[in-house]
């Protein structure tokens, strides 16, 4: 999206497995107004193929791999929840062409991963089914099917406003891939913790979250940006996990305000 030669954007999406193409290019198409912004099914999800490895080194690759296909140059590095992750990962293997960073509602490792187990235990705005509790952060899935019934059931917990025909909407249109799932969350996880090398990162980064974010609290946000040296933290207050899209006219200006004061827009 966006005219060639101007600044590029890669954007990566979230939840592996569960994920696609299709919430970056409807939260950050947007900016093709002044930049090229490119998103695609991560390998093993969307419309992708299921050929693996499902781990954060392939996914760099992947990323670094788009890049160089689209000749895209120095990019601004772009990830929600887990695609924070690649992302932050993808600053460090590839500092040379990264030339900011923007984060939005993720972690650089599992310490409050406990929080939304309690959370989901103890919400009132549905009842999560024990065994869906029992299976947040630990890929876990034994099928399709499954794993859809999982992403049903806790779906409610992500936006700050509940809206149950949203949620069902979005349960239908997933494309669910349990395999990737289980490799990021019970393979990938367990290992990852980006906290000792983050201060490595020398490019401007732009860190956001909601408020009410059950999955990724504010305080792991608040990790990365005191560990990031360039960098500054917004707070959604109106917003759960996803503020590009429950609060998306302050992230659009939230966002264009820090590229254009990194001097990439």
């Amino acid at each position: 999206m966006g005219p060639e030669g101007a600044p590029a954007m890669v954007v990566h999406h979230g939840a592996p497995g569960l994920g696609s193409r299709a919430e970056p290019r409807r939260s950050f198409g947007p900016f093709s107004d002044t930049m090229r912004v490119v998103v695609f099914d991560a390998r093993g999800s969307g419309e992708s193929g299921d050929d693996g490895p499902f781990t954060h080194a392939q996914w760099v690759a992947d990323v670094e791999a788009v890049r160089r296909h689209f000749d895209l140059g120095r990019i601004v590095m772009a990830g929600g929840s887990y695609g924070g992750f690649i992302a932050m990962e993808y600053a460090l293997a590839h500092p040379e062409n990264v030339a900011a960073l923007v984060l939005r509602d993720t972690a650089a490792n599992t310490d409050y991963d406990h929080l939304a187990v309690e959370r989901a235990r103890t919400t009132d705005r549905v009842t999560i089914p024990e065994w869906v509790i029992d299976r947040i952060g630990t890929g876990d899935f034994t099928s399709n099917e499954q794993f859809r019934e999982y992403w049903r059931a806790i779906l409610p917990l992500y936006d700050h406003t509940y809206d149950p025909d949203a949620v069902e909407r979005r349960a239908a249109a997933t494309s669910y891939h349990y395999r990737t799932h289980n490799a990021a969350f019970g393979e990938n996880l367990p290992v990852y913790d980006l906290t000792p090398r983050l201060p490595e990162i020398a490019c401007p980064a732009l860190v956001t979250v909601g408020r009410h974010d059950w999955r990724t609290p504010v305080p792991a946000s608040q990790v990365i940006a005191d560990l990031i040296p360039d960098s500054e933290l917004v707070v959604f207050e109106e917003s759960g996990h996803s503020p590009q899209l429950e609060e998306p006219e302050k992230f659009q200006r939230v966002v264009r305000d820090f590229l254009a004061r990194a001097g990439v827009s």
